[in-house]
């Protein structure tokens, strides 16, 4: 995709030349107020070569933009902080939200870009993510906009030298901008690369190498406009995903679970402490090792989850983990994409976090009560798939609980908190209304189970009708998981 190393620059359209950059800004502009009235977003990613012209470029881009309605971001090296977070955290949290243009000075290519000595299996991964997030956003209704800005060995010779006599712009320089111009082959070749292998369909490059920062700001405000007014008058609905096929009579897991399993009193009072020990014990060892744990709780309404979470949690120091309860999105959650807000909330090196419930709201009670297109729940089966096995490869380990009962167990347990003035509150509208769609509940767990129980991250699907024995496993294959992780890492 790039220009040969003697390529001559482009020269644009003397129409487009001659047009008056303010002009072309606030065409973008009314656009953008357009964009303001829908539940659709813009993401415009500038990168290229080290002082290649990216902020030039970005204040022509944003100069005619209300303000209030527009961020940009700066990605350079991760902080200590962000480090410690999953990789895509800081992108992810930084993501439009409906009605927004978001603008990324560089992005989670930063790594990628900067790094020509990444082996195959690293880059990869990077790949791996950066697909995702680009794939998550666009499904999500984000115009997502890729600039690269080109320029040759001696062009970056001539900048490096002029921001070097600058009073103030100098600042700019680091020795990131002189790595490349020492190294610039390496760097085409590696560039070249990864343009190539992330040139999506629905994200594709566009390598500004055309002559003086003016005109390139034309080209790039032409190509906004241009996009944005398409996706703007495009239909974002679209035909449901083709799920792989599978056995209505084999793949239904939740019938597999013997329901009647039992710990007697006795049995359960002798092993509990003990458990519970051990499992402190090894999130301190989490703690010491810096490694990350996340633990997913969903189930039946009623199956004892929460009870189980404070039985797990019950001997840890509470300073080494969270408890993320997920309740409806407020409306800042809406407006984005339906992983950022668990992105938030994912662990940092050393924590782990524990989802009392989780993105697997998506394919759950999204579904059944058609809160979402159809076509986006299930889309939702390979996004979590992804994410999760980003997570795998960052060195996170994620444990995934399914706490079940029958419709006739979870009956009971609602009459019981109906009569119980200490648990009276737990008891909704909501909740009877759900037991009225059990066994929709009950389809949409064993198509979730089927899709995304995979090699890195399994379902472990419990009985929850007695809740002594679903805690005593849950402890038991916590403490068998996270020895067997930490012994492995």
């Amino acid at each position: 995709m790039l220009p040969s190393k003697q390529a001559k620059r482009d020269r644009i359209k003397k129409e487009l030349s001659d047009t008056k950059r303010s002009d072309l800004g606030e065409q973008f502009a009314a656009l953008h107020r357009e964009l303001m009235e829908t539940d659709k977003s813009m993401l415009v990613i500038v990168d290229g070569w080290e002082s290649s012209g990216k902020g030039y470029l970005l204040k022509d881009l944003t100069r005619e933009l209300d303000p209030k309605h527009y961020e940009v971001s700066v990605f350079e090296e991760s902080s200590k902080d962000e480090s410690q977070h999953p990789y895509l955290y800081r992108f992810f949290v930084k993501s439009p939200k409906r009605g927004q243009i978001v603008f990324f000075d560089r992005s989670f290519y930063y790594d990628l870009f900067n790094n020509p000595s990444l082996d195959e299996e690293k880059l990869k991964h990077y790949i791996e993510d950066v697909s995702f997030i680009e794939k998550a956003l666009t499904q999500d209704d984000t115009l997502v906009l890729k600039f690269f800005l080109h320029q040759s060995k001696n062009e970056m010779k001539k900048n490096i030298t002029r921001l070097e006599k600058d009073d103030y712009r100098h600042v700019r320089l680091n020795e990131k901008d002189y790595n490349q111009l020492d190294n610039y082959s390496a760097y085409y070749k590696h560039f070249k690369k990864i343009l190539n292998q992330t040139n999506y369909h629905l994200s594709p490059w566009h390598i500004l190498y055309v002559e003086g920062k003016k005109d390139t700001s034309r080209q790039v405000l032409q190509l906004c406009l241009d996009e944005l007014d398409t996706f703007l008058k495009k239909d974002v609905s679209r035909f449901d995903p083709q799920l792989p096929e599978h056995s209505e009579s084999k793949d239904k897991p939740l019938d597999q679970v013997d329901l009647s399993l039992s710990i007697s009193d006795k049995d359960y009072d002798k092993e509990l402490d003990d458990l519970q020990k051990r499992a402190g014990d090894l999130l301190y060892q989490v703690y010491i090792e810096k490694k990350a744990i996340v633990v997913v709780y969903e189930g039946t309404d009623a199956a004892g989850k929460g009870g189980n979470i404070e039985r797990l949690t019950r001997l840890m120091d509470p300073r080494g983990y969270d408890v993320a309860t997920t309740a409806a999105p407020t409306q800042e959650e809406k407006d984005r994409h339906y992983l950022w807000r668990f992105y938030r909330d994912f662990p940092t090196d050393g924590r782990m976090t524990i989802f009392d419930r989780s993105w697997y709201g998506r394919v759950l009670v999204e579904r059944i009560e058609e809160l979402t297109p159809s076509y986006r729940w299930k889309e939702a089966y390979d996004e979590i798939n992804q994410m999760e096995h980003n997570l795998n490869h960052q060195g996170y380990l994620v444990l995934k609980y399914l706490i079940i009962i029958d419709k006739e167990e979870q009956l009971k347990r609602f009459e019981a908190r109906a009569e119980d003035p200490m648990k009276q509150h737990k008891l909704t509208d909501e909740d009877w209304r759900n037991h009225e769609q059990f066994d929709a509940y009950k389809e949409a767990m064993n198509e979730m189970v089927h899709y995304t129980s995979t090699n890195h991250t399994p379902w472990k699907i419990i009985s929850g009708t007695s809740k002594k024995y679903a805690r005593i496993a849950v402890l038991k294959d916590f403490i068998e998981s996270i020895s067997d992780y930490l012994d492995k890492e």
